[in-house]
């Protein structure tokens, strides 16, 4: 099922090879045999996607300080959305088609809670933060793939808006085709334990399997569950 085409919101693409990331927001790539810099959205550290020699599919950046916005790298046969720009608009659209077992009758984006942003207001009562998910290790999709502090806070916010009579939940968008979903505890165990204590507390998990191909549909190829 095709959710939408990113080529609506980034234009059309232009192919090019990772060469190397100086810093958590640039990625060198070579386009055409110039080296070129494109922004990386994506601040996890990517060690098994961006390696010297991947393809990369980029969009032109006018009127920034890069030449590029780095969209997606090839990995075995898939191309992984690295984007976060866009996961709040995948988002709502499978909200409103109903993948996740329902349809909000209202949806407002970047509601405040506290100290944080949260991505969305359902139905006036139901606070839901997005996380994009492109971290696999022996078929589990894992998040983070490194130390979020602003993941922790989230979690922390959601488990006290139920404290204040809103329903609260997660929902994980998986750009890697995986079996199921677990926090990462390896890389940040803080997160992993605040995870699982939420969950307890009443905040509710999503997730939703996604697949992202070179002519820029998103499709829905499954639901996401929580590792047993």
């Amino acid at each position: 099922m095709v959710l939408l085409n990113l080529k609506d919101y980034f234009g059309e693409f232009t192919k090019g090879t990772f060469i190397d990331r100086p810093n958590r927001f640039v990625a060198l790539v070579e386009v055409n045999g110039e080296i070129k810099r494109a922004h990386v959205s994506d601040t996890g550290r990517l060690g098994e996607l961006l390696v010297p020699g991947a393809p990369v599919l980029l969009s032109l950046n006018p009127k920034g300080k890069l030449d590029y916005k780095f969209v997606a790298v090839k990995k075995e046969e898939d191309w992984v959305l690295l984007n976060t720009s866009v996961h709040s608009i995948i988002a709502r659209k499978v909200l409103e088609r109903g993948l996740l077992g329902f349809k909000p009758r209202t949806i407002k984006p970047e509601f405040t809670f506290g100290d944080s942003r949260i991505d969305f207001l359902l139905n006036e009562n139901f606070l839901l933060e997005v996380k994009g998910c492109n971290l696999v290790e022996d078929e589990t999709c894992l998040f983070p793939d490194a130390p979020t502090e602003r993941g922790r806070k989230h979690l922390k916010e959601l488990t006290a808006a139920l404290r204040k009579g809103f329903r609260a939940g997660l929902l994980f968008l998986a750009f890697r085709n995986c079996s199921c979903f677990l926090p990462n505890r390896k890389r940040d165990p803080d997160f992993s334990a605040l995870f699982f204590e939420a969950l307890k507390s009443g905040v509710e998990f999503y997730g939703v399997k996604l697949h992202f191909s070179k002519s820029g549909d998103v499709s829905f190829r499954g639901v996401l569950k929580i590792c047993p």
